[in-house]
């Protein structure tokens, strides 16, 4: 059984990658990357590294040719980029004969309201169409998306949001990249979406668990979206980004990523790594 990943040398794919290293044989494991030169490490440890640009979907089909399980990474990029490079990929995947495709998608991905969730319903249409068996990863939140609150914390300023008691199923990259990894060698059903997400919380107990982890009491500010915005682009934050981090925002205030499901669990067949662990590594590896 071939396995190949899309991204493996990205912050999730690197991880899938070197978490199916340690139970899948290296020549059974392809990397379908934009740059072969930055997979160097990938090659030289046996993996089959392919160059796979979703930009150029010819190349798509050497990288995914031979291929029996492979997982689709959602790309980077505005809303329409990413639903023609997907679309793009999976119609590759079917020329290429794959039997089985695993896809990083979104919780709730037919229903939410997340602006990111388009991308997702559409990709996961695709592949229902295209007939070929799927597992979609229907993933919450990143813990690390939060490090720009975290690092603002630890500096001393408040912890603002504008997402009120909207609460996030937070986990860490690891743990979401190590369940793709379980999927992709083979203990996913076919057909089977997996709601993964952790104990959904609020940003003021997010808050309260980056404190325990300083060692000081940290204070929530609730502002409206406007204030939010004005704050973010004070911090930094590009003009063109400001809706996104607002629409976050937004969709967890209304109740979008507060998911309740034990599909990581059993998956990893280990307890989540604590939120508390996720966040120490997380400064930690910013002092690195």
């Amino acid at each position: 059984m071939t396995i190949a990943l899309t991204g493996a040398t990205g912050q999730f794919g690197s991880i899938v990658a070197e978490t199916l290293l340690k139970s899948v044989p290296a020549e059974k494991i392809v990397a379908s990357v934009r740059n072969p030169e930055k997979a160097e490490s990938l090659r030289a440890r046996g993996v089959d590294v392919r160059h796979g640009d979703f930009d150029q979907p010819e190349t798509l089909d050497a990288a995914f040719a031979g291929v029996d399980r492979l997982l689709i990474v959602s790309a980077d990029g505005d809303n329409d980029t990413r639903i023609r490079q997907h679309k793009a990929a999976v119609d590759a995947a079917v020329r290429a004969g794959v039997g089985y495709i695993v896809y990083t998608s979104v919780g709730h991905a037919d229903n939410s309201t997340l602006f990111l969730a388009p991308v997702h319903r559409a990709t996961e249409q695709f592949i229902i169409e295209s007939g070929i068996p799927y597992a979609f990863l229907r993933n919450n939140w990143y813990l690390e998306n939060e490090i720009g609150s975290i690092q603002a914390v630890q500096a001393g300023a408040p912890w603002l949001t504008s997402a009120g008691e909207g609460k996030v199923g937070w986990a860490t990259r690891r743990d979401y990249a190590e369940a793709a990894a379980v999927v992709l060698a083979g203990e996913g059903t076919e057909n089977a979406v997996y709601e993964l997400s952790g104990k959904p919380a609020t940003q003021a107990e997010l808050a309260a668990t980056v404190g325990s982890v300083l060692g000081k009491d940290v204070a929530v500010q609730q502002v409206d979206d406007a204030t939010y915005s004005s704050v973010m682009a004070g911090a930094g934050v590009p003009e063109a980004a400001l809706p996104i981090v607002v629409a976050i925002q937004a969709a967890i205030r209304e109740g979008a990523l507060d998911i309740e499901s034990d599909d990581f669990g059993k998956l990893l067949q280990r307890p989540l790594t604590p939120l508390s662990e996720g966040v120490s590594e997380m400064l930690n590896g910013a002092k690195a």
